[in-house]
């Protein structure tokens, strides 16, 4: 193997070393604890999301640069896999944030949940998870040399894993987990939503997102979706 692999392979394993550590390591609670005490909860949330993100851009970059192990050829259709899987993506994860969710992390004023009206929540409990293991089972796709395959099949198995293991967090956490389950999945079927305002914001920012994404994944990533 030439030097130039190896420093691609090296640089590939250290960014995914560090891409969970980033995410790791903060969130224990003896740390997280600390640097709330330094900077307040919103400062660790600002501070957390800033760092997740570059490490997350480090890994991608790394995955482009390491060198070409082709798993599967690519083919022209590949690449409307994620363009269209996207668009739930966007919606997940715009209807399913900041809104009350005990049952997740993500939530906005759990404590004004009510399963009578749990909206996206009532089909999908963990909105960032599903948002994450869409979006890279999709790239999978898209995607068919060694390193983004490992890469995105990591991110897939690890949001998938990631629902059970904050499901058994929280069965620990809340003693009332199973009934308010149980009474938001009882809870009526509407098809209409009970706040239109509400409806309309999260379904324009989902086409924002979804554009701001398609535009820019070009300029930020270096590969354009749509050629």
């Amino acid at each position: 193997m030439m030097a130039w692999e190896l420093a691609g392979w090296a640089e590939y394993c250290v960014a995914f070393v560090v891409f969970f550590a980033a995410h790791n390591i903060p969130t224990r609670p003896s740390v997280k604890t600390a640097i709330t005490a330094r900077i307040g909860a919103r400062g660790f949330g600002i501070g957390y999301g800033l760092v997740s993100l570059v490490a997350l851009y480090w890994l991608l970059m790394s995955a482009g640069r390491a060198p070409i192990v082709e798993v599967w050829a690519w083919a022209p259709w590949q690449n409307m896999v994620p363009v269209i899987a996207m668009i739930p993506v966007c919606a997940i994860l715009c209807f399913g944030l900041a809104r009350p969710n005990p049952f997740s992390f993500g939530g906005r004023k759990n404590d004004q949940f009510d399963p009578r009206e749990p909206g996206l929540i009532r089909l999908i409990r963990h909105p960032a998870l599903a948002a994450l293991a869409l979006w890279a089972a999709a790239h999978t796709v898209a995607n068919g040399h060694l390193a983004h395959v490992i890469m995105f099949g990591v991110f897939t198995l690890f949001a998938l894993l990631g629902m059970r293991m904050i499901d058994r967090r929280k069965q620990r956490e809340m003693p009332d987990w199973s009934q308010q389950l149980s009474a938001m999945r009882a809870s009526s079927r509407r098809s209409t939503p009970r706040h239109w305002g509400s409806f309309t914001i999260r379904l324009g920012l989902s086409i924002l997102l979804y554009i701001a994404l398609l535009r820019g994944h070009g300029l930020i990533i270096g590969v354009y979706p749509l050629g």
